[in-house]
């Protein structure tokens, strides 16, 4: 089929996309009547100068730096019809795991594109500003240190208030849940890192604020029954100091985006706003690139936990005796003596090591305090030594 004069180069460029496609570049070019040296010419065209490179040569350039195809140009627009929040970067990167077979233009004339289709949102720019950090944990792997934390709270068309609880891996950003409840109970808590377990795994760490649930003004530690019921499945808790949300930078980031994405505006009720945050961990994990991970996305990245979710009861061998802490955070030493630890701890066993003067407490691999025996009182430790 030789070349159509009125679609010359329409025709040209389906034949370099079969020829990338691994069809035979001696059959197609018998498909469109020319000799193979004319279709080696144009795939070797293709690849230095794009589609652009596909037109017919004159005495003026055949190729400028300051033009851009317009079936690329159209791309570019979709990609970001897709995703208004996306800014050039992101749009290349996203292009080019899509059509690796074509030469998508550099990341300032993807942005030349928007701007001149109207497609740039001017932004104020944010004041950086340094801040002292508190010692917090290094994440050079998967799952080392998780970051949970509250994205405030909204109410949704119907009048009804929802409370979205993020998960996020810190080291490869992967966002392992953003749940819709309905309040900042525990035991809604409880459910969504029930799931997040079984599913992905444990964490070394989890990184939170001091807010509840995660943090209580307890002497234990600031212990509540949430955290302490990592420390039993051996997680390490971790909090940043009071004040300063920045020490979870990563986590508040991906905050502002979840915000712009999947909150303004709110959904009609609470199952229609799950959708949409299920939506956005599709988005954010397989298909938004990311600045920080090298324009890859977190799902190429993030693996499993090696550590399974299982509940068990904890041992203490090397102790004279164990007991469980009730629902008013008591412990029985014998029929007669009882002693206040933490509610923080209802349901537990905790160890018990008799000492000269006091009984030494341990929670899981932790001493957690001692209790005195002529006063029956309860002194936690200064510091909770992981």
């Amino acid at each position: 089929m030789p070349w159509l004069e009125v679609n010359k180069l329409e025709q040209r460029k389906i034949f370099v996309l079969r020829v990338l496609r691994g069809e035979s570049m001696s059959d197609l070019c018998k498909e469109y009547g020319i000799s193979r040296p004319t279709g080696y010419k144009f795939l070797e065209r293709f690849k230095e100068f794009g589609f652009q490179g596909l037109n017919d040569l004159s005495r003026k350039p055949h190729f400028s730096p300051n033009k851009i195809d317009p079936f690329i140009e159209e791309l570019i627009i979709d990609v970001k019809g897709h995703y208004p929040t996306w800014g050039p970067k992101k749009i290349k990167a996203r292009l080019e795991t899509l059509y690796p077979y074509l030469k998508i233009p550099v990341v300032s004339t993807v942005g030349s594109v928007l701007s001149r289709n109207g497609l740039v949102v001017s932004k104020t720019r944010r004041i950086k500003r340094l801040y002292a950090t508190s010692q917090l944990s290094e994440s050079k792997y998967p799952n080392d240190v998780w970051c949970i934390d509250y994205k405030g709270q909204f109410k949704t068309k119907d009048n009804a208030y929802c409370f979205p609880l993020t998960i996020s891996d810190h080291n490869t950003r992967f966002l392992i849940a953003c749940e819709a409840l309905q309040s900042t109970n525990q035991s809604e808590a409880f459910d969504v890192f029930k799931r997040s377990f079984k599913t992905f795994g444990l964490p070394k760490i989890i990184r939170s604020d001091n807010g509840s649930p995660f943090a209580s003004t307890s002497k234990c530690y600031g212990l509540t029954r949430l955290s302490a019921w990592f420390i039993s499945l051996d997680i390490k808790v971790e909090r940043i100091a009071p004040g300063h949300p920045e020490q979870n930078g990563r986590h508040e980031r991906m905050h502002r985006t979840l915000k712009h994405d999947a909150i303004n505006p709110a959904a009609k009720n609470i199952l229609q706003q799950q959708e949409k945050f299920d939506n956005y961990i599709n988005v954010y994990n397989f298909e938004r690139p990311h600045e920080s991970l090298s324009q890859q996305t977190p799902g190429s990245l993030y693996k499993n936990s090696n550590k399974i979710y299982i509940e068990r009861d904890l041992e203490y061998p090397n102790h004279d005796f164990k007991r469980k802490v009730d629902s008013k955070g008591f412990v029985s030493i014998d029929s007669q003596r009882r002693v206040r630890i933490t509610k923080a701890l209802d349901g537990h066993l905790i160890g018990l090591k008799e000492q000269e003067k006091q009984w030494l407490v341990t929670f899981n691999k932790f001493d957690i305090g001692v209790i005195y025996k002529n006063s029956l009182t309860f002194e936690p430790m200064e510091v909770l030594d992981y």
